[in-house]
């Protein structure tokens, strides 16, 4: 009886351990500023292959504004780095529109959806308005002679 009470405080206290780690790491993340909630679906596949997206490939994170770089971190890992890296200079914005189909149960439900071509892959961002909105501000404030593909 002691074995098995000692057994599942140790397992209670990993689980607590454990999420206290998420949240310290994403106070860590969000300590510099310029954070928002963004979901990326990475090699998306493009409108004339998917006429009704499906839910699939979504990953929910915060991204990171890092000088002329987007930082994006999944929120269930323990990584300290970004999963992935996005270059102002190398995105390219395709289109906009709002979640359809099995998306809507993937996403945030204020999600709008941003697809973009990133050194030739093509990847979908799910923000909110007002992150969209900062977003397609920090594209355009690109500094002069860079080039800058809005749509």
């Amino acid at each position: 009886m002691a074995l098995a009470l000692l057994v599942c405080g140790v397992v209670v206290a990993l689980v607590v351990v454990g999420l206290f780690v998420f949240g310290l790491r994403r106070r860590l993340i969000q300590r510099s500023g310029g954070t928002f909630d963004c979901s990326l679906r990475w090699d998306a596949p493009g409108p004339e292959a998917e006429p009704e997206p499906s839910g699939k490939g979504w990953v929910y994170g915060v991204a990171r504004y890092n000088g002329d770089r987007i930082e994006w971190f999944r929120v269930f890992s323990y990584a300290p780095r970004p999963r992935r890296v996005l270059e102002r200079a190398s995105i390219e914005v395709l289109e906009r529109r709002t979640p359809k189909g099995e998306e809507e149960l993937a996403l945030l439900s204020d999600a709008v959806v941003l697809a973009c071509l990133h050194s030739g892959t093509r990847l979908e961002l799910a923000m909110s308005e007002d992150a969209l909105t900062g977003f397609l501000a920090w594209l355009e404030a690109a500094p002069p002679g860079q080039r800058v593909n809005v749509a």
